[in-house]
């Protein structure tokens, strides 16, 4: 593996999480992604682009607008870091091919989900459902992590694959969120997690779907309670699952074979 190419797609990926950036910014708000261009959000000033370096131009302003002097939060420099650190990771798991597009498409897509779960407890049926049609495009020419190593091309193998999983994410979130509305009364997860859910198993297809929702959960708990312990959270302040989610199925995209096989292994002894 080229040390040097990891590196040159680590800064790309950062320069593509400025991108990232500007969607988790507006698509929550119903703003273009296109236009206008990149200003301060206190003073409306336009960015330079020396304003615009991926990372570095954070740290030079020392968080700080150049124009007017406004606080910039910390969540640009953080996406920028994982988008670059996605990129290199894809890289070198799959080496330059179609997986690693692919799988540098989801995680960048699941990173805009999660953020913005994160910040407004949304899961956007604008994101959602274009990604879902997209998904199933993908699996025709790339199949799932599951069918990968079998080189499938143009193959019908890959898109029954994806609605398989698709369709067992979205019913085993839809009975879990069903359930819990008739135990509470209301609702413990928002209705986009369950689609959501079904998106995850279109990428991840059927072998491997449960294992995203199961590593979501066990992430979600562990988090709330450790706030709970920390008392960052109320007992009954519901946790933005959808970024939990985002987030194991990122993991699972990149090594749910081989998490897999590690428990399976575990259960043979």
């Amino acid at each position: 593996m080229d040390i040097m190419l990891v590196i040159v797609f680590a800064v790309f990926g950062t320069a593509f999480g400025s991108f990232l950036n500007v969607c988790i910014d507006r698509l929550p708000a119903g703003k273009s992604i296109l236009a206008p261009p990149s200003h301060c959000d206190s003073c409306q000033h336009r960015l330079s682009p020396a304003d615009l370096v991926p990372l570095l131009s954070y740290l030079w302003l020392r968080r700080r607008c150049r124009y007017c002097g406004a606080p910039i939060p910390w969540r640009p420099f953080w996406v920028e870091l994982g988008t670059g650190l996605l990129f290199a990771l894809s890289y070198w798991h799959f080496g330059f091919s179609v997986a690693f597009a692919v799988i540098a498409f989801y995680g960048s897509l699941f990173l805009v989900i999660g953020v913005i779960d994160l910040e407004h407890h949304l899961v956007l049926n604008k994101i959602s459902y274009p990604a879902m049609a997209l998904a199933l495009v993908i699996a025709i020419f790339q199949p799932p992590p599951e069918l990968m190593t079998l080189n499938l091309a143009w193959h019908w193998s890959g898109i029954v694959s994806a609605l398989m999983g698709g369709a067992m994410g979205f019913l085993f979130l839809l009975l879990a969120y069903l359930i819990t509305l008739a135990i509470y009364r209301a609702e413990a997860m928002g209705f986009g997690d369950v689609k959501l859910a079904g998106l995850i198993g279109l990428a991840t297809g059927p072998k491997l779907v449960l294992l995203a929702l199961t590593l979501g959960a066990i992430l979600g708990g562990v988090v709330g309670a450790i706030l709970l312990l920390l008392k960052r959270k109320k007992r009954k302040e519901a946790l933005p699952f959808g970024c939990f989610l985002a987030i194991s199925a990122l993991l699972t995209l990149l090594w749910g074979n081989d998490i897999l096989n590690w428990y399976l292994g575990l259960l043979r002894f």
